[in-house]
C-alpha cells in the first residue's frame, strides 16, 4: 500500500499541548478547568485566537459552543472535528483536549500544504461534556441534537447554586442560537481510550464501534439521625450503613451480570462523627453495550436495594437522573480510519468506548466516528492521566488523512 508522506507538525502540537496545560494548572501535572470558569473562559479566549490566526472564521451558539469555520471550494456541508476543552476537577491534559488541539493541528497542516478542500472544514469546541460541574455530561451537544431543551440546559446548577445560563453570560461566551451547526457531512472526533486495552495490546489507533450505554440514578436513603453515644445499635435507624450495604449489593450485582456500575458520589447529613446518619444521598452509574442486559441488571440493583432498606428499617428513593442507550458509530467513518492508520504504518483495531462523548449526540445529526489513542495504565479522569507523544503524532496524522479525504469530497457515507 501506497505510504504518505503528508504529516502534521508535532512540535507545534506539542507546544499547544503544552500551553493549554498552563491553564487551571494544579499539582500532579493536572488540570482543573471546570465548564464556564474563569479558567475555562481563559482557555477559550486563547483557543480563539488560536483559531483566528490560523485564518478560521470563529463564531459561538447559544449553548457556548465554538466553531472555527475553513471555508471550502464548493458550497457543501462542511466536515466537523473537535471535542471539549473542560476537565473533571482533578483531570489530566489530555481529555477532550486532544481532540481540540489535533482538530486545529489538522487545519493548520492544510495550510502548511497550501491544501484547498471541496468541502468545509469546522472545528468545535463543545460546552460541559464532562459535567463535573453542571450536570448531566454532554449538555451542549446534547442540546444540539435536541436531546436536552435549552431550557433545561440553561436552569442547570452547580453546587453553589450558580447557573450555567448566568456562567454563560458572565464569562462572555453567550452566542447566537442562529449559529449552531444546522447540518455537515461527517463529525470526527479524537479522544484518549480512557481504558487499558489498546496499551496492552500495543495498539496505536482504536476505531471506535461506538459508546456503550449508561444510566444515571441518584438513591437517596432516610433514616433517623440521633446521639452516637445514647443510641443502641439494635434501635438505629443508620442511613449510612444501609447505603454502605447497598453499595456492596451494587457491587456484588454488577459482577454477576458483567456489567460496570460505579458509585462516585455520596453526601451524609448532619455528616458529624457524633451522630447516627439520617440521610444518605449517593450516585449510581451503570454502563454495558447491551440495552436490555444493562436496564435488567439496573432493575435488580433496584431491588435488591429495597430488600436492604426493609431490613434496616430505612426508606429509599430513586431519582432518574439520565439514560443514554448504546451508539453505534458510522461503519465507512470508522473503515476509513482503519485504512489511513495503515497507510501511515500504523497498528489499528476496531474497540467500544466505554465512556460518554460528545460524539454519541452528534451521531443522532449526522455521520460520527471516533478515533482513540493509547491511556498509560487506563488511567483517565484523574492527574495521573497520560498519553505518548508517539501515540499523539500517530493520533493526529491519521485524524488529518481522514480529514483530507473526507474534505475533499473523495467517499459517499
Amino acid at each position: 500500500m501506497k505510504k504518505v508522506e503528508e504529516r502534521i507538525n508535532f512540535r507545534r502540537l506539542k507546544n499547544t499541548i503544552d500551553k493549554s496545560a498552563e491553564i487551571g494548572e494544579i499539582p500532579g501535572n493536572g488540570l482543573k478547568r471546570l465548564a464556564l470558569s474563569d479558567e475555562d473562559k481563559e482557555m477559550r479566549d486563547l483557543f480563539k485566537s488560536w483559531m483566528e490566526e490560523t485564518g478560521l472564521s470563529v463564531r459561538i451558539d447559544d449553548f457556548g459552543n465554538m466553531y472555527g469555520r475553513r471555508e471550502g471550494k464548493r458550497d457543501l456541508a462542511p466536515v466537523l472535528i473537535g471535542s471539549h476543552l473542560d476537565t473533571q476537577p482533578r483531570g489530566g491534559r489530555f481529555d477532550g483536549i486532544l481532540g481540540v488541539l489535533t482538530a486545529l493541528e489538522v487545519v493548520r497542516t492544510l495550510n502548511d500544504y497550501h491544501i484547498e478542500t471541496a468541502r468545509p472544514i469546522e472545528i468545535i469546541n463543545f460546552t460541559n461534556e464532562e459535567g463535573a460541574r453542571f450536570e448531566p455530561p454532554m449538555m451542549a451537544s446534547g442540546g444540539l441534537a435536541g436531546i436536552f431543551e435549552k431550557e433545561f440546559v440553561y436552569s442547570r446548577v452547580d453546587r453553589t447554586g450558580k447557573s450555567f445560563e448566568d456562567e454563560l453570560k458572565r464569562i462572555g461566551y453567550d452566542g447566537l442560537q442562529e449559529n449552531r451547526i444546522k447540518d455537515f457531512f461527517a463529525f470526527l472526533e479524537l479522544h484518549i481510550e480512557q481504558g487499558p486495552v489498546l496499551e496492552s495490546e500495543n495498539i496505536s489507533i482504536g476505531g471506535v464501534e461506538g459508546i456503550q450505554g449508561m444510566n444515571w440514578r441518584e438513591i437517596t436513603v432516610t433514616g433517623e439521625a440521633d446521639h452516637a453515644g445514647p443510641t443502641p445499635m439494635h434501635l438505629r435507624k443508620d442511613a449510612l450503613a444501609a447505603a454502605s450495604k447497598m453499595m456492596s449489593v451494587i457491587e456484588e450485582t454488577a459482577i454477576k451480570y458483567g456489567v460496570t456500575a460505579t458509585v462516585g458520589r455520596l453526601s451524609v447529613t448532619p455528616d458529624v462523627a457524633n451522630c447516627v446518619p439520617g440521610e444518605v444521598v449517593f450516585s449510581l452509574d451503570v454502563r454495558h453495550m447491551d440495552n436490555d442486559l444493562r436496564m435488567k441488571t439496573l432493575e435488580k440493583m433496584i431491588d435488591e436495594m429495597e430488600k436492604v432498606a426493609l431490613e434496616r428499617n430505612v426508606s429509599f428513593e430513586v431519582e432518574n437522573l439520565w439514560d443514554s442507550e448504546t451508539t453505534l458509530f458510522n461503519e465507512k467513518l470508522r473503515n476509513l480510519i482503519m485504512e489511513t492508520a495503515e497507510k501511515y504504518g500504523y497498528t489499528s483495531k476496531s474497540i467500544p468506548s466505554g465512556a460518554g462523548h460528545d460524539a454519541k449526540y452528534m451521531n443522532e445529526l449526522g455521520p460520527t466516528a471516533m478515533i482513540f489513542l493509547p491511556s498509560v495504565n487506563g488511567k483517565s479522569h484523574d492527574v495521573s492521566e497520560l498519553t505518548l507523544d508517539e501515540d499523539i503524532e500517530k493520533g493526529a496524522n491519521v485524524l488529518f488523512g481522514v480529514i483530507k479525504r473526507l474534505a475533499n469530497d473523495e467517499m459517499k457515507l
